[in-house]
C-alpha cells in the first residue's frame, strides 16, 4: 500500500522535487523507511482529492488486484441520484444524505452521521467547484457484496469550507464491501471530477440518464482499464 517518491513521480509524470515538494511544503503525509520517504496510497488519494491534483487511478491498484473491478456507472445505479435534498449546514445536509444511503442492518446511521462529522471537522471534503466527496478514514463499508454511490443534488448551497471558498451543492458518497473497492471507486470518482464538462453537467444539473450516459462515455474513453 506504500509508493516510493520515485514510482509515484513516474506515475504522475512529474519530478521527484515535485513529489518532494508537495510532502514538505503543501502537507502530503509520508514516512521515512530507510531514510526514504513513502507515502501511503490511501493518504495520497485523500490529500489529491482535496488539492485538486490528478491522480491517475491505476496508481492505487495494489498488486494482485483482477481487473473485475466495479464501474463508477454500476456503483452510481444501485446508490441512486437525488435531487432537492435539503439543508441548510454540514449536518443537516448530511443527516439527509445519510437517510437515503443503503446501509447494512447493523450499521447505526447516527453513528455514520457523527462519523462523517468528525471527519468535517478534522479537514473539509469539498474538492472545490462545488463538490464534496463525505467519507471517513475507515470506509463506509457494507455486507452485501455491492457498491453503491449516490449522488445528491442540496437544495441549498451550503459553506463546507472549501479550499476556493465555494459554497457545495453537489455530494457523492460511497458504500463498498470492502477497503480496497472503496479506494478503487473514490479514486476512479476523484478522476472523473476532474472532466471540465462533467461538472458543467453536475452544476447544471442534468437529468438522471444524462449524467449516466455522461459516466459511462467517460469511462470507456478516459479511465475504464
Amino acid at each position: 500500500m506504500f509508493l516510493k517518491v520515485n514510482d509515484l513521480a513516474a506515475a504522475i509524470g512529474v519530478d521527484e522535487k515535485t513529489v518532494l515538494g508537495w510532502i514538505k511544503s503543501k502537507g502530503l503525509p509520508a514516512h521515512k523507511q530507510d531514510d526514504r520517504y513513502r507515502v501511503n496510497r490511501v493518504d495520497l488519494l485523500e490529500w489529491a482529492t482535496t488539492h485538486d491534483i490528478s491522480i491517475p487511478p491505476d496508481i492505487f491498484a495494489a498488486s494482485g488486484d483482477t481487473p473485475d473491478r466495479p464501474l463508477v456507472s454500476d456503483a452510481l445505479v444501485q446508490g441512486g441520484i437525488y435531487y432537492d435534498v435539503p439543508g441548510d449546514t454540514p449536518e443537516t445536509a448530511l443527516r439527509e444524505v445519510v437517510s437515503r444511503l443503503q446501509l447494512p442492518p447493523s450499521m447505526d446511521p447516527d453513528f455514520l452521521l457523527q462519523t462523517l462529522l468528525a471527519r468535517e471537522a478534522l479537514g473539509s471534503t469539498a474538492l472545490g467547484n462545488g463538490i464534496a466527496i463525505p467519507h471517513v478514514r475507515s470506509p463506509i463499508v457494507g455486507h452485501t457484496g455491492e457498491s453503491a454511490i449516490s449522488l445528491c443534488f442540496l437544495k441549498n448551497p451550503i459553506d463546507f469550507d472549501a479550499i476556493d471558498g465555494k459554497p457545495v451543492t453537489i455530494l457523492f458518497t460511497l458504500v463498498t464491501p470492502n477497503v480496497k473497492i472503496h479506494l478503487h471507486l473514490l479514486a476512479k470518482l476523484a478522476f472523473l471530477l476532474h472532466d471540465a464538462p462533467f461538472q458543467e453537467l453536475l452544476h447544471r444539473p442534468g437529468n438522471e440518464d444524462e449524467i449516466m450516459d455522461v459516466i459511462r462515455a467517460l469511462e470507456k474513453t478516459i479511465i475504464h482499464r
